[in-house]
């Protein structure tokens, strides 16, 4: 086992250290004239070098080699001397010599050599006869495609219905180039003429008039009504200038110019040079007009100079640049999966000049990996499986046409590549202003509101209505046409396929089966390349279509703020602190019994039920009747106030926070939603625009957020087949069958919920491009600027808007704009979301009565009924009361004694009675009580009954520790104060004190009299445990009674 992990990391570390040192290292040969080689073989490299995704720690280094046109010599010299430096592959844009030099070199030294062929000053390129490898294993891979415009031109002839033509070539053409087109020409039957021009045009023209009478100039006149010019852009001018001149060309010629590279302001001044019609061909590239993927080919960002067509760095570029620029990018790929794959070979110094030097033994693995690699670049794809070269290749035939409105203009008639061939019209546009008697087929497919079946007359024709069918009915109303509608077979718009043909409506055109296509359809770049469009007629944007959330219901609401976890915490925790608040309670209630000798204080209460409801009280933020002396019990009891108010205070801002996005009928109203939430599937229409498009931005590895990666990992899911949907009916179907979005067009779901029957659908998104719904026809079809001209006017007009306002009417059946957003002034809150409340209420007020009546039930057994217990002291609240209470008005405790708190005579306002004293045995002959001014009356051995007398008089209280209590203070009485009766009326006389004259209280035995009081005020000062006051308070007269004994009496008479 250990030696099978030693292993194992060695060849671990043996794979990191080769990938760390492997140097990947290429040669490049240019011509000294192609100064643009340079450039963008170094721009190339700098790119990779800037990409991590395609080789990660291993950069390419280079070199770089110059040599003249045409010197096969110099070519084979340098390339040695590359060789010798090692190299992985030789990447050339040479000449066609010193591409046959090169080839066989390399074949004899095994290496990859990827060859560009170059064309000079413009003029067309003529195939390159390379010489084929003798052991049958080149190693020379054609990298610009072969030369295709022959089979262009003859298509194009053919479709022209030329019989006889003449090709004027210029003198550094290659004529080997037409030898193939000749024969095939022939085999046609067409009369095919050529003739050389040479450089000095107008001495060519003038030679034809020197030697030809004026019957032979009439038939070459004829002959040059049908010309092909095989020319550089500068030459082909001359000539057609000159031919004018002359008198040559006629208006109702047609010249041919073909050529790979020409550029936009060389076909305008060809066209405009020219009298009669012009068609002219040239090789094009596909260009993504998204700017999002526009520089991106599989994960490698492509410098803005060579992928933005507004720059003026790629207008200046030859074709063979674009071309070199994509085979580094080939040969970076190959690299990478070498390196993925473990058959790395490492470069090997190879000398040309000695015999003995073997080949390469990586070669042919390495050519072998070039061979099965395809990467899509600025040229389009390129690959090298069709017998080493690269195939694919495409051409755009453009043509002058004709308009009261637009005038002679240039406009694209047809597309052909390598694989489908000719693609568009080729029929001369000279439409005016009407199609009076012209009938269209056009094919549709049906997507409300656009394309619906009509009610329909037995025996005639299929009828349709529809925002689209309206449009074109307005269109047929002005321009006078006639059309014949069918539906397509396979209910898809068009999308490419794998074969490169393209399925729906957009094949029923390419396939020429039909002149117009009309419905829900969109203009993307993709479409645009093999059909034409007329301008937009309504605008473009993608919508969610989903049903409307419906209300739930949940009584208990209230606790959602919360977790369920959080609830458990908070229900154990109230039992807790009661349990801790009981504990600390005891201990001070038998701290406090020790110093009271014995009894415990009257305002510490020691039962547990009494501390939780403390706890509960607290919690709910309402008041306790709790008195917390010692300082634990004030930090148990401050710690749990902080508690509850962060917890109060948090339950209520989240309450408030659930309650309103609860409100809010909808979740999802964007795309970003969309893909957060996980309660939804969601999905779009297999081979659509819009499957495309979630595609293009989902696989984009330069999008910042990762929405539409997220949108498209779902809607793909098993291939598109689990989520996704056939067709929009069924999409729309299943939207109210199932919890399911759908993705289309916003036009048409928009249309789906205002017309839905029970309401139930609402839409949500967001603009997805500045794209539009148009008429597609044919590639180069007669119709499009005359389409486009009308559409313009019916937009100006204001038609389309009233078109638009009949499918989709701002109020219809149901509400859009319900489910937007939370209503902004608000709404009521619902009974069901705090029934809750109410249900816990109705629980405690049944628990309440419950357990009353089984303590009525259990109390009613005599044999269980609570004994009294003796009392020793009573606990006391004080409060401020009114009313007069008398000695009768207090029964008598189990002791015999009264407690009497005070009492209102006649002629007095309020009086106080705060002393407390006790009385001895009757009979005793001593006073009860002889206590100093100012002080409280303490207890007596032997005293029984407790009372409460009248403190009459004014007497300064000392300042001494009294018990707790109010004490009763006064002031020594003025000389001639005024003094009144009090007559004190309960039964067997009452107690009362007056002044003796030796600054004592003399307590008088029970007795019918009559007691003289001062008039002055008394004065009360409360105190608590500690020092007396040294003042008194303001002067005031309160009745103060325990809570247990407050009663109320009419005055006393």
């Amino acid at each position: 086992m250990e030696l099978l992990l030693i292993c194992l990391s060695l060849w671990i570390l043996q794979c990191n250290s080769a990938r760390a040192d492997s140097i990947i290292h290429i040669g490049a040969i240019f011509e000294e004239n192609a100064v643009r080689d340079d450039e963008i073989f170094q721009l190339a490299i700098s790119d990779l070098s800037l990409n991590d995704d395609i080789l990660q720690s291993e950069k390419i280094t280079h070199s770089v080699k110059l040599i003249e046109p045409n010197n096969p010599f110099q070519a084979v010299q340098e390339a040695c001397e590359l060789m010798n430096q090692g190299i992985l592959a030789l990447v050339t844009s040479t000449g066609c010599a010193a591409a046959s030099a090169l080839q066989s070199l390399t074949d004899a030294m095994h290496i990859p050599h990827l060859f560009i062929q170059r064309n000079g000053d413009g003029a067309p390129r003529t195939a390159c006869q390379l010489n084929p490898s003798p052991d049958g294993e080149s190693y020379t891979l054609a990298a610009r495609p072969p030369v295709r415009i022959n089979d262009v031109l003859l298509t194009l002839i053919s479709e022209l219905h030329w019989q006889k033509f003449i090709i004027f070539y210029e003198s550094d053409y290659d004529i080997r180039g037409l030898q193939t087109f000749m024969d095939q020409s022939s085999r046609l039957g067409l009369d095919v003429s050529l003739q050389r021009v040479d450089r000095n045009v107008s001495r060519v023209f003038s030679d034809l008039f020197n030697t030809m009478r004026t019957e032979e100039l009439n038939r070459y006149r004829d002959t040059l009504r049908r010309a092909v010019l095989l020319m550089s852009p500068r030459g082909a001018q001359v000539f057609i200038h000159q031919a004018v001149e002359t008198n040559l060309a006629s208006k109702d010629s047609h010249w041919v110019y073909a050529n790979e590279e020409v550029s936009d302001a060389d076909i305008m001044e060809l066209v405009h040079s020219s009298l009669g019609r012009m068609t002219i061909i040239r090789q094009i590239f596909p260009l993504w007009r998204d700017t999002n993927v526009r520089c991106m080919r599989n994960n490698h960002r492509i410098s803005s100079l060579l992928c933005d067509p507004q720059e003026g760095y790629l207008q200046s570029l030859e074709v063979s640049n674009l071309y070199l620029y994509d085979s580094v990018l080939m040969l970076a790929n190959a690299f990478y999966r070498k390196l993925e794959d473990r058959k790395w070979h490492s470069m090997a110094s190879l000398n040309c000049m000695r015999k003995s030097t073997k080949p390469w033994n990586g070669g042919w693995s390495m050519l072998d990996t070039i061979q099965k690699g395809r990467i899509s670049g600025l040229t389009g794809l390129m690959d090298f499986r069709a017998e080493g070269s690269n195939s694919h290749v495409q051409f755009e035939i453009l043509g002058t046409s004709y308009s009261e409105t637009f005038g002679k203009d240039v406009k694209r008639l047809a597309s052909w590549d390598s694989t489908r061939g000719l693609n568009g019209s080729l029929k001369e546009n000279r439409i005016e202003s009407g199609m009076q008697g012209v009938t269209l087929k056009i094919v549709t497919l049906l997507e409300e509101p656009f394309v619906m079946v009509a009610e329909n007359i037995l025996g005639q024709p299929k009828r349709y209505k529809g925002f689209s069918i309206d449009v074109l009915d307005a269109l047929a109303k002005i321009l006078g046409f006639k059309y014949d509608i069918y539906q397509v077979g396979d209910g898809k718009y068009g999308s490419a396929l794998p074969n490169g043909s393209w399925n729906g409506m957009i094949g029923e055109l390419i396939g020429k089966r039909a002149d117009l296509a009309i419905s829900a359809i969109t203009i993307t770049p993709e479409r645009e390349s093999v059909v034409d469009f007329s301008k937009r007629y309504l605008d473009y944007s993608v919508g969610i279509l989903m049903r409307k959330s419906e209300e739930k219901i949940n009584i208990f609401s209230l606790l959602a703020p919360f977790d369920l976890a959080v609830w458990a915490c908070i229900a154990a925790a109230i039992p807790v602190v009661g349990i801790m608040i009981f504990l600390l309670r005891r201990i001070q209630a038998v701290r406090c019994q020790n110093n009271a000798g014995g009894h415990p204080p009257p305002s510490v209460s020691t039962s547990l039920q009494s501390a939780i409801w403390i706890v509960y009280g607290a919690f709910v933020q309402q008041g306790s009747d709790s008195i917390l002396g010692s300082v634990a019990l004030r930090i148990v009891m401050g710690s749990w106030w902080l508690f509850t108010l962060i917890v109060c205070s948090s339950y209520t801002a989240n309450l408030a926070a659930y309650l309103t996005v609860s409100r809010m009928d909808n979740a999802v109203r964007s795309f970003q939603d969309l893909s957060k939430q996980v309660d939804l599937v969601y999905g779009t229409v297999r081979d659509s625009a819009v499957y495309d498009y979630f595609q293009a931005k989902g696989t984009n590895p330069l999008e910042q957020d990762n929405t539409f990666a997220e949108l498209w990992k779902t809607i793909n899911k098993n291939k598109g087949f689990e989520n996704s949907v056939s067709s929009p009916s069924e999409g729309i179907k299943k939207t109210k069958r199932e919890s399911y979005a759908f993705l289309w067009d916003m036009a048409v779901v928009e249309y789906a919920a205002l017309t839905d029957d029970d309401c139930t659908l609402t839409v949500a998104g967001n603009s997805m491009s500045t794209r539009g719904y148009g008429m597609a026809l044919q590639h180069g079809s007669p119709y499009r600027d005359l389409f486009s001209q009308k559409i313009l006017e019916l937009q100006e007009k204001g038609d389309l808007d009233i078109l638009k306002q009949k499918w989709w009417p701002m109020k219809g059946r149901c509400d859009l704009q319900s489910h937007a957003d939370a209503q902004p002034e608000g709404r009521a809150l619902r009974l069901h979301s705090f029934a809750g409340v109410f249900c816990i209420l109705a629980a405690g007020l049944l628990l309440a009565l419950l357990v009353a009546a089984l303590e009525t039930w259990w109390n009613s057994n005599p044999c269980r009924r609570e004994q009294p217990k003796e009392q020793v002291t009573k606990d006391y609240g004080l409060e401020r009361v009114s009313g007069p209470l008398t000695y009768n008005d207090i029964s008598a405790s189990p002791e015999g004694r009264r407690d009497i708190w005070t009492d209102r005579q006649r002629n007095w306002e309020e009086a106080e009675a705060l002393d407390t004293g006790q009385r001895g045995e009757p009979g005793t002959g001593s006073p009860a009580f002889e206590q100093p001014p100012g002080r409280r009356l303490g207890p007596q051995a032997a005293a029984r009954p407790v009372y409460r007398d009248l403190c009459p008089g004014h007497w300064q209280h000392a300042a001494q520790p009294v018990p707790r209590g109010l004490v009763c203070s006064g002031l020594p009485s003025p000389s001639g104060a005024a003094t009144a009766l009090c007559d004190h009326l309960p039964p067997g006389g009452s107690w009362g004190r007056k002044d003796t004259g030796r600054g004592h209280w003399q307590d008088l035995a029970p007795a019918p009299q009559q007691c003289h009081h001062a008039l002055y005020p008394l004065q009360t000062q409360g105190a608590q445990w500690g020092s007396l006051p040294a003042e008194p308070s303001q002067d005031t007269h309160a009745n103060v009674l325990p809570t247990s004994a407050r009663r109320t009496h009419p005055k006393t008479q």
